[in-house]
């Protein structure tokens, strides 16, 4: 019995002095994201009509058709976005719809063409892509 005793011991003890190595810590990788052409272009979509909003609101005429939003048709989409037949109906609409805010011969008053063009990206987002509809609703004048 004293045996097992000094034997549990002396493995206790040993144990107790060996060499216990640190753990290297594994580097941290970080997934950053990085928006596609697309999503570069439809913030800049977004911040343009909010200025433009604002021009409306405060009696202002829009002046010109701002030509890079024809990019729509070729930037570059998300990697699980795919420019299919339906999106390119809705971005022909859109881009029919943005026009037609600086037609000063039209008839429809500035604010329905305004509201007409938002109401594009709402249709076209809650078919594809549904995440910005409530911050592209804020566009929408009263």
């Amino acid at each position: 019995m004293k045996q097992r005793v000094w034997i549990i011991l002396f493995v206790v003890l040993t144990s107790c002095n060996s060499k216990t190595e640190t753990p290297v810590k594994a580097k941290k990788v970080y997934d950053m994201y990085v928006p596609s052409e697309m999503s570069k272009l439809m913030l800049d979509m977004y911040t343009h009509n909010l200025e433009l909003k604002q021009q409306i609101i405060n009696g202002q005429s829009p002046t010109q058709f701002p030509n890079h939003f024809l990019n729509i048709h070729s930037a570059q989409l998300s990697d699980f976005q795919i420019r299919d037949q339906q999106f390119k109906s809705f971005s022909n609409l859109f881009i029919t719809a943005q026009k037609e805010i600086y037609n000063t011969t039209s008839t429809l008053n500035l604010k329905d063409r305004f509201n007409n063009t938002i109401n594009t990206c709402i249709a076209c987002h809650s078919k594809i892509c549904t995440g910005p509809i409530p911050k592209i609703k804020k566009l929408l004048i009263k």
